[in-house]
């Protein structure tokens, strides 16, 4: 049985499929990803092949096809940040979190993405986190901000089990 919020975006395009993308748009900022089943949701509700269906969500980048963590560490690859050492944060990002670009953490904590160009050139090297772009980043600047990430995290752990209590 799909999510109550698949159904309710599903319900509201029905017999459109020319609603296909600002259906799996709208399942992606409500769910996080777009699930097999939210797939097969979509297909019947907006009477579109399930391979139509599976075929846009894997071709748009802005798709995630598995879950992701609840931070997402985009860092840009493009040339200005290349020569400004986004190799190395990436080196970083790699080591520090221990996951490759695609990957979750196991504890579902953070995303790693590596992107070709996020169009701030000037700015480079650019990591954005959750939507905020970090400029002019520095390997400790990095370390700071995954370290933050990380803390926040625990502390909500730590206030979860104190109500535990």
């Amino acid at each position: 049985m799909p999510d109550p919020a698949v159904e309710e975006i599903v319900a509201r395009r029905e017999g459109q499929p020319h609603q296909l993308i600002e259906a799996l748009q709208d399942i992606q900022e409500a769910c996080g990803w777009v699930s097999e089943e939210a797939m097969y949701a979509v297909s019947e509700g907006l009477t579109v092949p399930l391979m139509d269906v599976y075929s846009v969500a894997k071709f748009y980048r802005a798709f995630a096809l598995e879950p992701r963590g609840r931070h997402i560490i985009t860092v840009c690859q493009g040339t200005a940040c290349h020569v400004r050492g986004a190799p190395r944060m990436m080196d970083l990002v790699r080591g520090f979190v221990g996951v490759e670009p695609g990957e979750t953490t196991s504890d579902g904590l953070l995303t790693i993405e590596s992107v070709n160009c996020l169009g701030a050139c000037a700015l480079g090297p650019v990591v954005v986190v959750d939507g905020a772009c970090h400029h002019h980043m520095s390997p400790g600047k990095l370390r700071k901000l995954i370290r933050t990430l990380q803390q926040a995290a625990q502390g909500v752990a730590c206030d979860a089990e104190a109500n535990d209590v």
